[in-house]
């Protein structure tokens, strides 16, 4: 899938640190009086960061990318020393990416030779374990803004008269969302249309319960190509279990599940998907699972 990522010129940089403002994923940070990319998997490509630069070292480039690869950036970033390393684990640790995090602990673990310092001062700076795992291959496209997952305790919420939230990851825009964060990684996804859960009183405690969450417009966003890519992305490298789409009853809105469709058809697996209609009065018309 191609997609937007930022690129600096050393040559021009200063390090004057300007752009690091400008990000807010704080995927840019100076290390070693030079900007340096630390996480493309959490860069989301927008380019505040360009208009900030005094000296034009950034510019904002489209390209085919291959799903993410924490191996591969580890093998890239050991070449830029230690202190690149450290602030890459870091970002890593401090956005809850544990399932990559582990990966490149892991490939420095079985690497030394080729990182050229000493690993336990790595693990030592992050203050974690290395947990032993198998290398994987994860993909990954740059999300909007910061990932988060939420734990909670629903036990206890239950008892309150208010409705608990039952997100589970942040952000939940299709043009935001990254596709092959680890959140969605054998994930029930719950692909839903913007007004839905305004219209259902029980929509967090119901439908959202368990699953990962994806909002889009079918008739107002624009460019939904890339959400074909996208969900194509979460069938074949996060392998989503189930897609559920629950749209309103006005006709723009079932386009959503065509968008579906149009990645099903095109990806090498398939997977069960469920179709919810919803009233605008808030009532459930229609669900059934779907052949696409």
């Amino acid at each position: 899938m191609k997609r937007q990522i930022i690129e600096i010129d050393e040559q021009k940089c200063t390090g004057c640190g300007i752009c690091t403002q400008g990000c807010h994923e704080g995927a840019l940070q100076i290390i070693n009086g030079k900007a340096v990319l630390i996480s493309d998997l959490l860069c989301d490509g927008l380019g505040a960061c360009v208009g900030d630069c005094p000296e034009g070292a950034i510019t904002v480039t489209e390209r085919e990318a291959e799903p993410y690869n924490e191996e591969k950036v580890m093998q890239h970033l050991v070449t830029k020393g230690f202190d690149v390393v450290v602030a890459h684990l870091k970002h890593l640790k401090e956005h809850n990416e544990k399932v990559w995090l582990d990966t490149g602990l892991r490939w420095l673990q079985l690497n030394s030779s080729l990182a050229g310092f000493d690993v336990n001062a790595v693990v030592s700076e992050l203050q974690v374990k290395v947990v032993p795992t198998q290398m994987h291959h994860h993909g990954g496209s740059c999300p909007g803004s910061a990932h988060r997952e939420m734990k909670r305790d629903f036990g206890l919420a239950e008892l309150s008269s208010e409705q608990p939230s039952t997100l589970e990851q942040w952000p939940v825009q299709m043009h935001l969302i990254n596709p092959q964060s680890s959140s969605f990684t054998n994930a029930d996804l719950l692909l839903a249309a913007d007004c839905v859960a305004f219209s259902l009183g029980n929509f967090h405690g119901k439908w959202l319960k368990g699953k990962k969450l994806a909002i889009a417009c079918p008739k107002l966003d624009q460019g939904k190509e890339v959400y074909v890519e996208k969900l194509k992305v979460m069938i074949d490298v996060a392998k989503v279990n189930t897609i559920t789409v629950m749209m309103m009853e006005v006709p723009c809105c079932h386009s959503l599940l065509n968008l579906v469709q149009l990645a099903i058809n095109d990806s090498e697996r398939t997977v069960p998907v469920k179709k919810i209609v919803v009233g605008i009065d808030g009532a459930i018309q229609r669900e059934e699972w779907v052949s696409l």
